[in-house]
């Protein structure tokens, strides 16, 4: 696989260090408008093919997949002149900032055949997928509750540098500069931790969001820092468990952490990933009567761009897949409709129909949930 990668910051950093691990892969060409961070990183990654616009990149030609590694903002555009050019497409999530273009992504590819998947990279956690095994063999009988929750503290602490002077932080707090605060930002990994590892899909949604005051006047410089901070969410999933899902920038002592927990009426699970690593643990059988946790072992898992490979080399299709995203995306719409709204929707319903999305996001169609 000859590979574009779309974008040099430091998530592409992490990307390409991984994709260059895996036998067969060739990173080819690099594309970023700004020419001092390009020449840097493709410098660093001992890449030849430099361009300032993915225009140039596409007329050059000599790549079979990209991986597009853009601000959100931009994932829309740039991922469609892929498509159209015949490219595969690896794609950071989320797949785009609101339902209606990842929609329009989603069908492009399909229509066009290419490859084409989203690195929701909590996927690459073990544990998360052998819960999801345990759960289709029926191991915890019908699932009955769902907890999940994705924690940072980056807005109380510096651990990952200063969110009040540095730009990558920032945009993230702003609906300015193309953020869904915390909602579009892990939301996606949170809503796709808990319905993947619970194998079922969301059928009703209520959320609440919230942002609090982080600097007078709520801005800094160019940024109004008006995107959410914290949001809650109460689901109904397909198999008729309730679910919580929860997530915040301002859980002190978390630096990114996400747990997830299944309740079935035979047993249950509870997946923890942390920076330093992860766990599965469960509680079983007689361990029922006196609540003991036992840790379970789980063996490794190909990660998302292993998987990304794969499907490039055998022309198979593989998850997650931009119509996955797509539908998580549309959860983290109708949430911000639900906030606004102060009511309940549900993704089943015939007379919701169209439900009307965030401020120029257009219209979002409101249809089940897929895992």
């Amino acid at each position: 696989m000859r590979l574009l990668v779309l974008g040099t910051g430091s998530m592409a950093r992490s990307q390409i260090s991984h994709f260059k691990l895996i036998e067969g892969v060739e990173v080819v060409g690099a594309v970023d408008t700004d020419p001092a961070r390009l020449a840097e990183f493709a410098d660093h990654f001992g890449i030849e093919r430099r361009f300032l616009t993915l225009e140039e990149a596409i007329a050059w030609g000599g790549f079979d997949a990209a991986t597009n590694v853009t601000p959100d903002r931009v994932h829309h555009p740039t991922t469609m002149a892929l498509i159209a050019a015949g490219k595969h497409v690896f794609c950071e999530k989320p797949l785009a900032e609101n339902y209606a273009d990842a929609l329009e992504m989603t069908n492009a590819a399909e229509a066009a055949g290419v490859i084409n998947m989203v690195n929701l990279t909590y996927r690459n956690v073990a544990p998360l997928q052998r819960a999801r095994e345990m759960v289709l063999a029926g191991e915890l009988g019908t699932i009955k509750h769902v907890e999940a929750s994705y924690l940072q503290s980056w807005l109380v602490s510096r651990a990952w540098g200063d969110w009040r002077t540095e730009s990558r932080w920032l945009w993230r707090l702003s609906t300015g500069h193309g953020s869904n605060g915390v909602l579009g930002d892990v939301g996606i990994h949170i809503l796709d931790f808990a319905s993947y590892g619970a194998a079922t899909d969301i059928d009703h949604v209520f959320a609440r969001l919230k942002t609090f005051n982080k600097a007078p006047g709520g801005q800094i410089g160019e940024y109004m820092l008006d995107a959410n901070d914290s949001f809650t969410m109460s689901v109904d999933f397909a198999n008729g468990a309730l679910g919580v899902i929860h997530a915040s920038r301002w859980a002190t002592g978390h630096l990114n952490e996400l747990k997830l927990r299944i309740y079935g009426e035979r047993g249950s699970l509870e997946v923890i990933h942390r920076p330093n690593g992860s766990q599965l643990r469960g509680c079983f059988g007689e361990n029922v009567e006196t609540a003991t946790w036992a840790d379970i072992d789980v063996p490794p898992v190909p990660t998302n761009y292993q998987r990304f490979a794969e499907a490039v080399a055998t022309g198979k299709q593989l998850d997650p897949n931009f119509r996955h995203a797509a539908n998580l995306q549309k959860v983290i719409d109708l949430a911000i409709v639900s906030e606004r709204e102060r009511r309940e929707l549900n993704l089943l319903s015939a007379e919701d129909g169209m439900t009307p999305g965030p401020e120029g996001a257009g219209n979002v169609e409101v249809l089940p949930i897929a895992v």
